[in-house]
């Protein structure tokens, strides 16, 4: 197959699985529907993985004018996340099935969407999120990433009670005023390229800004860079986050954190590193702005995630600090930290999604939605929590767990880069949301294997306090291992991330 063929079949794939799920889930028994969903999702990651094979050439799909069409092509960067976005929803769909067909999911249980409209929605979002990551152009990416908003609504609405409306409307809300402000810095880099919009390793600008520009081109990288910070959960965009995370499914929550969020990270790299250039952007107002913007949320969500005492949510504000690391590391315009940036985008999507899956079998066990209650469960879920714990220290950064790599190269790169006091500020915040972050997860595990006491059955009768199904349990353990292994041997991962960071710097 010729490699323009190869990139636009994990696209079109999930998209018509998901189209005929709509039309015949009804019509099958759940068991049929989890396995044509299973073998859908397992397809779909070996023609990801082949796609990468392809020669890297361009496909045109159609052209809006003379100089704007939507496409497709192929780079390191579209890998990079194309291929997260594989493996994470097969791990999590596996997962999901013992999930979405089960009742009594605590605050969870309203009166739920069917599981194959679930189901359906969630073959779609990952066709068009695939979509996104080949896209060629700034105009591709911005139409996948609308229509990766509008079909991935239903996943976080899924249970339909008043708290999922209210965080969908939310959601959709805090996306829409993301896309706006990007939209208005695309139409700026439209008119000052004179019509390239086109990703380029470097920057389309070649560190130059053209004449009559030279006040608005930077606002108007800087909205592109908030406005895409808004899926990335960014200070002060990030209120949908937390509130959308807690109410979705487990499973949903799981991609929402660990790769839905990844988009908008990797909007900012397609700004800052394809279109206006890393030498347009270092020492500006952009990149300091970036910089405190980033740090705030690093704090901030290491703070809030500290003091909060719901658990679903206490890792959604996790997910608000730990993907600004990936942000500061961008925003340091060091290939170094651009390195360590790339890492933590890899290892967080494997330890949050993790995380995520770790509460939602609590959930579905036991109802449990706060962290209080957790006392002594690590007894009797004791699989689930020692999975739990791997994460914990990876994400933390404690070998040889992977987050440890990641966090590494992010400080190394930030004290290399002259910086000022940013190339010790940065550090340092991270130091500290390291050790907010043991203090907000080491104290879950602490409450779930130390205490004397065991966890107390509701009154209702309702908790079944157990380790999950195979299907779950084969979910966490994979990425569990996977998270140790990484970290031991990191290097295939840094050697590829390296060679990004050399065609862009």
């Amino acid at each position: 197959m010729s490699g323009t063929i190869l990139t636009i079949m994990p696209i079109i794939f999930p998209v018509i699985s998901g189209l005929l799920l709509f039309i015949f889930g009804n019509k099958i028994t759940a068991k049929q529907r989890d396995f044509t969903v299973a073998l859908a999702l397992g397809i779909n990651t070996v023609l990801t993985f082949l796609s990468f094979t392809g020669k890297g050439g361009e496909l045109v799909l159609f052209y809006l004018n003379s100089s704007l069409s939507v496409g497709f092509s192929t780079d390191g960067v579209g890998m990079v996340y194309t291929g997260i976005l594989a493996v994470m929803w097969l791990v999590v769909g596996v997962y999901s099935f013992e999930y979405i067909e089960g009742k009594g999911h605590g605050e969870e249980g309203g009166r739920e969407l069917s599981p194959h409209i679930f189901y359906g929605f969630y073959l779609l979002v990952m066709g068009v999120m695939t979509g996104v990551g080949f896209s060629k152009d700034l105009v591709s990416f911005y139409m996948f990433y609308e229509f990766m908003t509008l079909l991935s609504v239903p996943l976080v609405i899924h249970t339909m009670t008043k708290e999922a409306v209210f965080a969908a409307k939310k959601y959709l809300f805090y996306s829409i005023g993301g896309a706006s402000m990007a939209l208005f810095g695309f139409a700026v880099i439209y008119a000052a390229s004179k019509g390239n919009v086109g990703f380029v390793p470097g920057g389309i600008f070649e560190g130059q800004i053209p004449a009559g520009y030279e006040t608005i081109l930077p606002v108007a990288v800087f909205l592109a860079i908030l406005g895409f910070g808004t899926k990335a959960g960014m200070f002060p965009m990030h209120g949908w986050l937390t509130s959308a995370h807690p109410v979705a499914p487990a499973p949903a929550s799981a991609v929402l954190s660990g790769v839905i969020v990844k988009t908008g990270v990797l909007g900012i790299i397609r700004v800052v590193f394809y279109i206006a250039g890393a030498d347009l952007v270092r020492g500006s107002w952009v990149q300091y702005a970036f910089l405190v913007i980033s740090l705030i949320t690093v704090f901030m969500g290491s703070m809030l995630a500290y003091y909060e005492r719901i658990f679903k949510k206490r890792l959604a504000y996790s997910t608000v600090s730990q993907v600004s690391y990936i942000l500061f590391g961008i925003a340091t315009l060091n290939p170094v930290a651009f390195t360590g940036a790339m890492l933590h985008m890899v290892f967080h999507a494997v330890l949050k999604c993790g995380l995520f899956m770790n509460a939602g079998a609590v959930i579905h066990k036991t109802g449990v939605t706060t962290v209080d209650a957790l006392r002594g469960i690590g007894k009797r879920m004791p699989k689930t929590f020692i999975t739990f714990t791997i994460f914990s220290l990876g994400l933390i950064g404690i070998p040889p767990v992977c987050g440890f790599v990641s966090k590494w190269f992010l400080c190394v790169g930030a004290l290399n880069e002259e910086l000022g006091a940013f190339s010790y500020v940065g550090p340092a915040i991270l130091m500290v949301s390291a050790l907010l972050t043991a203090g907000y997860l080491f104290g879950i595990v602490i409450k779930a294997f130390f205490p004397g006491e065991d966890f107390k059955v509701s009154e209702e009768g309702e908790a079944v306090p157990a380790d999950p199904g195979k299907g779950m349990l084969i979910s966490m353990g994979f990425l569990a291992i996977a998270a140790v292994l990484m970290g031991i041997f990191p290097s295939a991962f840094v050697h590829f991330f390296e060679t990004i960071a050399q065609g862009i710097f």
